[in-house]
């Protein structure tokens, strides 16, 4: 057998593999000169964002540690490409994690607030998710926790809770509120409901009382006759029988009967027709009906007369007048007065569409 021992192996320095090993480096010098370009051009890109943002970047914890994480495989270079802190802080960071110490930074005065109240404010937030700040700040107060709008508002956004906008108020209300002590709107709003007979139009006459904020049910009927109006207007003289100079504001309905209007004036009521088409001239009527309508009925599929007058008569008179706070009334319910100490309960009705929170 021919033996190959012979034959031996070609060195590594010949031209052949001096080319191949030139390739291979100017091939990676044309990589990194294209990340480097890349990399260029998002440190700009940044630098611009930043710069639009107009203010400091807070991190979090769990950032600040993806931060560290993915820098330290960088190395030294990092130096060149961090912008979001200073290399000096990034550098305390990683220090502050191998030590246990690193946290979240908080800006301004440190913050006091004990941990349950947090939770307790991130609960109600997060089991009311329709619920405005006015509305959260008001549960606050039922349950006697002071805390100030902008606490609240910057403690929901750092747990990615974005606070409702507030709600646009006129300066009529204020003229209002300036001019009459004891000042009454009426108003109707109309529903559809199915009934075994196909759907039916209901409508629903409610009075306001603009100082106390209480709102009453006059009646509900699929037919507002001139006789069924009367009727209602006497259901309501109760409320109208002291001397005290009263004024009812009302639109130009045609549901509105003269006899209607002359039941209050007896009673020393002035009523005072609004213009045609001049709905913000009646907002605590305009404002309730909005109210009603978004926070409970359309939630709701109804089907008959009953299931309506229930849910309307158990949302006005047991949440209502009761116990939800009002924005006009400094985030307060109507004649509410709740405990300071005592476990936190939540009452829940109308499964669970509407909610109140009190102190046992």
């Amino acid at each position: 057998m021919e033996s190959f021992a012979h034959i031996k192996t070609p060195p590594i320095d010949t031209p052949n593999n001096k080319l191949f090993q030139y390739f291979l480096s100017m091939l990676g010098m044309m990589v990194h000169s294209h990340l480097v370009r890349q990399i260029e051009y998002m440190k700009v890109e940044n630098e611009i964002l930043r710069s639009k943002l107009g203010k400091q970047i807070r991190t979090t914890l769990q950032e600040k540690q993806k931060l560290i994480r993915y820098g330290l495989r960088i190395g030294g270079s990092i130096k060149n490409i961090i912008s979001i802190v200073n290399y000096s802080t990034f550098r305390r960071w990683v220090i502050e994690n191998e030590t246990g110490t690193l946290q979240t930074k908080n800006l301004g005065r440190p913050r006091r607030t004990p941990q349950e109240v947090i939770d307790i404010i991130l609960r109600i937030a997060r089991e009311n998710y329709d619920w405005g700040l006015g509305h959260i700040l008001g549960e606050l107060n039922k349950l006697r926790i002071s805390r100030g709008r902008t606490f609240v508002k910057e403690l929901l956004r750092e747990h990615g809770i974005e606070p409702a906008p507030r709600r646009y108020e006129d300066s009529w209300d204020a003229f209002l509120k300036r001019t009459f002590e004891t000042l009454w709107a009426v108003d109707f709003f109309s529903r559809e409901i199915w009934t075994p007979f196909g759907k039916k139009l209901m409508f629903v006459l409610f009075f306001i009382n603009m100082r106390t904020r209480k709102v009453h049910i006059a009646g509900i009927t699929d037919h507002p006759s001139e006789l069924w109006m009367v009727n209602r207007a006497k259901y309501m003289e109760e409320f109208f029988e002291d001397d005290t100079k009263k004024i009812l504001i009302r639109d130009g309905d045609k549901k509105f009967p003269a006899k209607f209007d002359k039941i209050f004036e007896i009673h020393n009521t002035l009523v005072k027709k609004l213009p045609y088409k001049s709905p913000n001239l009646n907002p605590y009527a305009e404002s309730w009906v909005g109210i009603i309508q978004r926070e409970l009925l359309d939630k709701f599929f109804i089907f008959g007369q009953r299931h309506f007058e229930y849910l309307v008569k158990e949302y006005t008179y047991n949440y209502y007048n009761t116990v939800r706070p009002h924005s006009g009334l400094n985030s307060e319910p109507i004649n509410y007065t709740g405990k300071a100490d005592g476990k936190i309960k939540c009452e829940s009705r109308l499964g669970g569409v509407i909610r109140h929170y009190y102190r046992e």
